[in-house]
């Protein structure tokens, strides 16, 4: 009997040590190799991840140091076990098994799309994309992004759209502090080299993200570059682009977004975007969401391997046409920004950013917000740059549409479901609207001037009604309930939207 309480005792710190991993979170392999040559080309490294019959071909990829990682993130609950594959004696054939254990209650999973039209976490959980633009926001060091993600933390926005590469632009000019490859600033760089420096302080960023509930929409490439990053060569954009799906796709929150303004990139034809689109479906094992935003020319957003329209343009209000031509989501990533700088995509009136929001998610799609404001004396642009804006360098919010933009988010989250376009309302008046079955409507007018609303509410219910002020941010609600022909009078102001809403008995 003795012998066998000992047994236990020593047996014990065995079941107690097993590895653990939260589901869609990352179990990371680390194994020591050789660093002779140049592993970042001469290395192949990859391991089979095995639940059951179910089995996952994972690719490494090499982290500095004679270190070599492979990140993996769990889909199911349960005992999995892996076995690595390599070319280097060292890093083959390494065996060792974890448990994937359930979620925690903040963790829903990565955003896929749902219902054709709308996007939802993996456990099922509607996901409103309220985006924001900070391009260059983990370039500029711990203490600004700090800044960055404490504003963040706030709560206004669920994504937000940034460089991999750093950005060479007005307000943007400082030098970032490393750099994506070995070599000497600004042209001379060893493309066969990547500095893993540079993509761990990506990652980080990533991963501080995910803990705000924040999706992280990676830009992958972009025109605006000093350094050569724009202009590189096939085979140095392909290792590239197999280098950040190694590193990054086991991280829930990416997206990737092929390129900003990809039509202004004049040394990259159709066919090359093509390519990239293909590259990203066949080397990203967990099919993270992909889009890619255009400048002047549209890409042609029907491409199958896209899984959801960006868009640059200022009108929102086009969301149901486009996503009735797309089939798939419509996001307006950029429709221009709230700001005071001399150029005309970068001075919307807070109330003009706000009005795009509702106009855009009234009509069945998912906007972004930018904000471009200057502090210094504006006669010193452009010699003198070095001002904060938020769409560059990030930090904090000058402007008055962030507040506005969460009120609405808080709005649209409340929803019983997904929202579609209204059909079974009419009206004289040309407005906006969702609903959701014959539950819930809102409604989106605009008014300046003082006028009367019938609603063709279903006979069979009964509905109460509230007026929302988009811009003072309040919720009233009209005395009664209603059904059938209703006439609303709606006050003499403009941001006047209704919610009706069923009452259930």
């Amino acid at each position: 009997m003795k012998k066998l309480i000992i047994l236990a005792i020593l047996v014990a710190p065995i079941f107690l040590k097993a590895q653990q991993c939260e589901k869609w979170k990352v179990f990371e392999i680390s194994l020591k190799g050789d660093q002779t040559g140049n592993p970042f080309i001469d290395v192949n490294l990859s391991a089979q991840f095995s639940f059951g019959n179910e089995v996952k071909s994972i690719s490494g990829f090499y982290d500095g140091n004679g270190i070599y990682k492979i990140r993996f993130s769990p889909d199911m609950e349960g005992n999995w076990e892996y076995i690595t594959q390599s070319n280097q004696k060292k890093l083959d054939g390494k065996k060792g098994k974890f448990v994937c254990v359930s979620p925690k209650k903040d963790n829903h999973g990565p955003v896929v799309v749902q219902d054709t039209f709308y996007f939802a976490y993996s456990d099922g959980k509607p996901h409103y994309s309220f985006g924001t633009t900070c391009y260059a926001w983990v370039h500029q060091g711990d203490s600004m992004a700090n800044l960055t993600l404490k504003t963040l933390a706030n709560g206004y926005f669920n994504k937000i759209r940034f460089c991999v590469f750093p950005k060479d632009y007005d307000w943007n000019k400082n030098e970032p502090l490393l750099y994506p490859f070995e070599g000497k600033p600004l042209k001379k760089w060893d493309y066969t080299r990547f500095n893993p420096a540079y993509f761990r302080n990506i990652e980080k960023r990533i991963q501080q993200l995910d803990s705000l509930g924040i999706e992280a929409d990676l830009i992958v490439f972009h025109p605006y570059d000093r350094w050569g990053f724009a202009n590189m060569d096939a085979q140095t954009d392909e290792r590239y682009i197999k280098y950040i799906t190694s590193r990054f796709s086991a991280y829930k929150n990416v997206w990737w977004s092929m390129a900003n303004e990809y039509d202004f990139m004049k040394d990259k034809k159709m066919s090359d975007w093509d390519k990239f689109i293909s590259l990203f479906a066949a080397n990203d094992p967990y099919n993270h969401l992909r889009g890619i935003h255009n400048g002047a020319v549209w890409y042609d957003h029907t491409n199958p391997l896209i899984t959801h329209a960006s868009i640059q343009s200022e009108d929102t209000y086009r969301a149901k046409d486009l996503r009735d031509k797309y089939k798939k989501p419509v996001v307006f990533d950029e429709c221009r920004y709230e700001g005071n700088i001399p150029w005309s995509w970068g001075n919307l009136t807070p109330q003009e950013m706000v009005n795009k929001f509702w106009r855009g998610f009234l009509n069945g799609g998912f906007v972004g917000h930018g904000e471009t404001y200057i502090t210094e004396n504006i006669a010193k642009w452009p010699n003198e740059s070095n001002d904060n804006l938020w769409w560059s360098k990030g930090g904090i919010l000058r402007g008055q549409s962030f507040e506005r933009i969460k009120f609405l988010k808080t709005i649209i989250e409340s929803s019983p479901g997904f929202l579609k376009p209204v059909t079974i309302l009419e009206s004289w008046m040309p407005y906006q609207g969702v609903c959701f079955k014959d539950e819930y409507y809102l409604l989106y007018y605009n008014l300046d001037q003082p006028r009367s609303q019938v609603d063709n509410l279903p006979q069979h219910s009964k509905y109460k009604i509230e007026v929302i002020d988009a811009w003072d941010m309040t919720i009233k609600p009209f005395a009664g309930e209603f059904s059938g022909k209703t006439l609303v009078a709606l006050p003499q102001k403009p941001f006047t939207a209704l919610r009706i809403t069923k009452i259930k008995n």
